[in-house]
């Protein structure tokens, strides 16, 4: 049964896991007791009234640059690598499913037999009716990541949030395993990633989610309860995170009113349009007046 949706901050949001997350301790292919906690969260959210989508990689079983490193012809190894996020997709309905939770997987390459063709509406249409949606093949096109599938799918469907889950609690400077001395970011533009080269997602992923004003959040999805706390606004404190906006006023705004350091911010922007964030217009300057706002008490 879906509850009301009122205490969440984000009511539909796409997840972004990679195909590695699924492997657990194994070295090769899904781990079921991972697959089965990655569905329990999911599962968890969905209850609370959020529209789910949610893009998985194929790492766990064939990458496209890696098989293309070793001679195969590239075009063909990403079409290899497009048909192992099926397979992971196919995997992770069944996993929802065995909880009754609805599922549907939508695919970018035909395959009919064993699941739907991607169409945004009918995409659009099973979020509203309370499936999940587990968007397969990439964007069906060689030469892309599912980084950026994820990113252009969040904007197709009007997300309100897109959330790459990995294996460490938010961006570092470096990586954190190899470097004691590694920065954690708790906030970057979309600028400040690509001009510091983090190791995000790829450019191509940044630029779509900074030109579109999608904002991003990067979690350690091994921590239980993380996703649910993430989608109702929590904090660092309720589960370390990093968050990622554009640099435009809109996105800036909606991260900017969350900070306990409540003082006077004055912003100089260009932006001047509106966009469709979900269900409703966002217009900044119907937020923000004269280019300035003040956090009260």
């Amino acid at each position: 049964m879906i509850v009301s949706s009122n205490e969440l901050k984000y009511r539909r949001v796409l997840l972004k896991l990679s195909g590695e997350a699924l492997m657990g301790e194994e070295a090769y292919g899904i781990d079921p007791k991972i697959i089965d906690r990655l569905a329990g969260e999911i599962s968890e959210l969905s209850k609370k009234g959020a529209e789910i989508a949610i893009v998985i990689g194929g790492g766990n079983i064939f990458r496209g640059t890696r098989l293309a490193a070793r001679g195969i012809d590239r075009v063909t190894a990403d079409h290899m690598g497009m048909l192992a996020t099926i397979m992971n997709s196919l995997a992770m309905q069944d996993a929802l499913e065995r909880i009754q939770v609805h599922a549907r997987v939508m695919s970018a390459l035909k395959i009919n037999q064993v699941c739907e063709d991607y169409i945004r509406r009918r995409a659009v249409r099973h979020l509203e009716k309370g499936r999940v949606v587990i968007l397969a093949a990439g964007t069906g096109n060689p030469f892309f990541t599912t980084d950026s599938a994820a990113s252009l799918r969040a904007i197709e469907i009007n997300a309100e949030l897109l959330i790459k889950a990995t294996k460490v609690d938010g961006v570092y400077s470096s990586d954190p395993v190899i470097n004691d001395d590694a920065v954690r970011y708790e906030a970057l533009t979309y600028d400040e990633v690509i001009e510091r080269k983090l190791s995000v997602m790829d450019t191509t992923a940044v630029v779509l989610c900074r030109d579109n004003l999608m904002p991003l959040r990067i979690l350690d999805m091994r921590k239980s309860g993380v996703l649910l706390k993430v989608a109702m606004g929590g904090s660092e404190g309720e589960g370390r995170q990093t968050f990622c906006h554009s640099s435009d006023i809109s996105s800036f705004f909606a991260y900017s009113v969350k900070q306990k350091n409540k003082k006077t911010l004055l912003f100089n922007f260009s932006y001047l349009g509106t966009r469709t964030i979900g269900r409703t217009m966002f217009n900044p300057i119907a937020h923000l007046g004269n280019g300035k706002t003040t956090n009260k008490k």
